[in-house]
């Protein structure tokens, strides 16, 4: 079984927007995973607390690194494997009816689960994997959340996934607090620094125009993950997708985004950033 957390950051922002990320780990690899995430809390005294990118301060600045760092090391052990989801509000879709646009979150949610962990790669052995989603908070209710659990269930129909042998089954899919899931916890410390940085909120300053010691710490923060991010992507630039060479790297990487892009869109270039580059969306199958 796939256990895959996931959460949302900011659904808006100066230039990026609708972050998602998620977490996925192998059924034989939980036990030991959660063992390594809760002896590291627990070591930087942090047990009783919630893990959260808003928590970044001068307190928890080096016991969040700590944890960053065996977070990234499961990573490279390939016993872990995060995966980022946003789009540049530079790019607007077209066309879209009133409808369309109030399901935006059950619409890139969607995009987000069958796209970017690469599950139809997943299994060349064939034998059936279940996949367990498990969802911070989900900001859905009554018909809209049925709706939504429904189309997740409708990935199960996609001849990719049943050639896959990938199900997820009725019941697979919940709503849980991130205080209990140390994987959401750990998640939120890179989704939160993506976001913060992305969108220049590094820049902030006070009507003092000096800028919090709390942003310079979360900047510390950022560039330390960012330092780790690189171990894995030499380089790599946080504001686009992630580089492939073939679509099989998008369940073999450890560590990927996904700057999503409409296949139809108006592009609005006072939302950019200068020499901001992007590269093409995943080659979407279905």
């Amino acid at each position: 079984m796939y256990y895959i957390w996931t959460d949302e950051s900011d659904t808006t922002g100066k230039y990026y927007a609708n972050f998602y990320g998620g977490i996925l780990i192998k059924s034989e690899h939980l036990n030991d995973v959660l063992a390594r995430l809760s002896a590291v809390v627990k070591e930087q005294g942090l047990e009783q607390e919630e893990i959260k990118w808003q928590k970044v301060n001068e307190y928890t600045e080096e016991r969040y690194k700590r944890i960053i760092d065996v977070l990234f090391a499961l990573m490279g052990e390939g016993k872990v494997k995060m995966r980022m989801f946003f789009r540049h509000r530079q790019y607007e879709a077209a066309g879209l009816t009133n409808e369309q646009r109030r399901k935006e979150y059950p619409m890139l949610y969607y995009q987000f689960i069958k796209n970017d962990f690469g599950l139809i790669y997943s299994n060349p052995l064939g034998k059936e994997i279940r996949v367990r989603l498990l969802i911070d908070d989900m900001p859905l209710k009554g018909p809209a959340r049925e709706e939504f659990l429904k189309s997740i269930y409708h990935l199960n129909d996609l001849k990719s996934f049943q050639k896959a042998n990938i199900h997820i089954h009725e019941g697979d899919v919940a709503e849980v607090n991130s205080k209990k899931h140390l994987p959401l916890q750990v998640m939120d410390l890179v989704l939160g620094s993506v976001c913060f940085r992305l969108n220049d909120k590094h820049k902030e300053r006070g009507i003092d125009g000096k800028r919090a010691k709390r942003n310079i710490v979360k900047e510390r923060i950022y560039k330390y993950i960012r330092s780790r991010i690189w171990q894995l992507h030499p380089g790599f630039n946080i504001g686009i997708t992630t580089p492939i060479t073939k679509q099989t790297d998008l369940w073999e990487h450890p560590y990927l985004h996904w700057n999503f892009i409409p296949r139809n869109y108006t592009k609005n270039n006072g939302l950019s950033k200068r020499h901001k580059t992007e590269t093409a969306p995943y080659n979407l199958h279905e």
